[in-house]
């Protein structure tokens, strides 16, 4: 018996056996740029960067902003992870001079992939997958890790020294000027944002729920203030092996995020959901990162069109579904955003149109909720009625 997300979702990664590609103890090749810093440990940590065994531009390998879009399949998307390989040595948090830090801190401000030179203890092996950070491929002890010349960009420059400028400041700066996401994120992992004095390295799981969650606050602000959506609306997207449906209410901010896992590791079909009222949540989801993922990606669509909405999101993950982290909730939210909505008058149309799109009656979903729940019986509606 599965009991929590996280149980199955690490049941769902032990399955993910895939070939390593074979790595000498001695590898040249370019960094998108990409870093990752451990969770185990903590305050120690290991960090280090990922290279990919090729020279050139590799962005496309650690940029999941653009994966949704240009359509890329999931074979091609596991195909770039697969392909970078993780250097690592342990390192406290604090200790931001360390010369292997200051390098992750130069690569992860770059404009561009760089050039990129590493010597490993032992043969690099292994790959890892997790639902809540994007896969990578073999990791080993890294020796020796050299870099070509980088040049910064302008806007985490800037950040950059600006030590009096507070992390959430900067990220929603950063987010405002249109930088993509995954180079906030890796700018507050490697401690390049934020107070000088309180800087700091972020484990990468982390800081990518740091970035989510600081970003969405702000803009739930903003969205507070704006009118109220005058119909349901449904806005719907496709891809990767999951299907989205975001639900606008016309009510004031209310939030609930529900998914489905159906028949991936066998039978099963399970349902796993969290909620906020008008008030903010209260302690970490039971859900994880994926909350505050599309949280983000629902919000900044808001705060684009300036208007309130309540908004309640059902997943759909079918037989096929890999776990590639977070990004795959947030991307694909934003484009589903992105997708001109279809209004209906009342909840009744609104759920009935749903059904037609889910592999599950919408009843399961309904008797997991609790905001779904509260506006039917607002509406004095029932199960029945579907």
């Amino acid at each position: 018996m599965i009991k929590g997300k996280e149980a199955y979702l690490k049941k769902l990664t032990a399955n993910m056996n895939m070939q390593s590609m074979e790595i000498g103890k001695e590898l040249e090749g370019s960094t998108p740029p990409s870093v990752f810093i451990g969770s185990w440990n903590y305050p120690k940590v290991y960090a280090g960067p990922m290279i990919a065994p090729v020279h050139g531009d590799t962005a496309i390998m650690d940029a999941p902003e653009c994966w949704i879009p240009k359509q890329t399949t999931q074979e091609e998307i596991i195909g770039y992870r697969l392909s970078l390989v993780r250097g690592k040595q342990p390192v406290k948090v604090t200790d931001l001079h360390n010369r292997l830090v200051e390098k992750l801190q130069e690569i992860s401000l770059a404009s561009t992939s760089t050039e990129s030179e590493a010597e490993f203890e032992s043969l690099p092996k292994g790959t890892t997958f997790s639902d809540e950070h994007s896969p990578f491929g073999p990791s080993a002890m890294i020796e020796r890790f050299d870099i070509g010349n980088v040049r910064w960009n302008r806007e985490l420059e800037k950040v950059y020294y600006d030590s009096d400028l507070l992390a959430a400041d900067a990220m929603m700066d950063l987010h405002k000027k249109g930088l993509p996401f995954s180079s906030i994120q890796k700018a507050l992992s490697v401690g390049a944002m934020g107070n000088g004095r309180r800087r700091r390295l972020v484990p990468t799981r982390w800081s990518i729920t740091a970035c989510d969650s600081t970003i969405s606050r702000n803009l739930l602000k903003e969205v507070k203030h704006y009118d109220i959506i005058d119909s349901c609306r449904v806005h719907e997207f496709y891809s990767l092996n999951n299907y989205y449906a975001v639900l606008l209410l016309p009510t004031e901010w209310q939030y609930e995020w529900m998914e489905a896992f159906l028949r991936i590791l066998g039978r099963e079909e399970l349902i796993f959901s969290d909620y906020e009222h008008n008030a903010a949540k209260k302690g970490y989801s039971s859900v994880g990162g994926c909350y505050y993922a599309c949280k983000m990606a629902v919000l900044e669509a808001l705060a684009r069109e300036r208007r309130q909405a309540g908004a309640i999101i059902l997943r759909e993950a079918y037989t096929g579904y890999v776990p590639l982290g977070v990004f795959n909730v947030r991307e694909n939210v934003r484009n589903a955003m992105n997708q001109p909505p279809t209004e209906f008058e009342d909840m009744k149309a609104t759920l009935t149109h749903i059904s037609t799109k889910l592999a599950l009656p919408v009843k399961r979903f309904v008797k997991e909720s609790t905001l779904l729940r509260e506006q039917l019986k607002s509406r004095q509606m029932t199960l029945s009625c579907f």
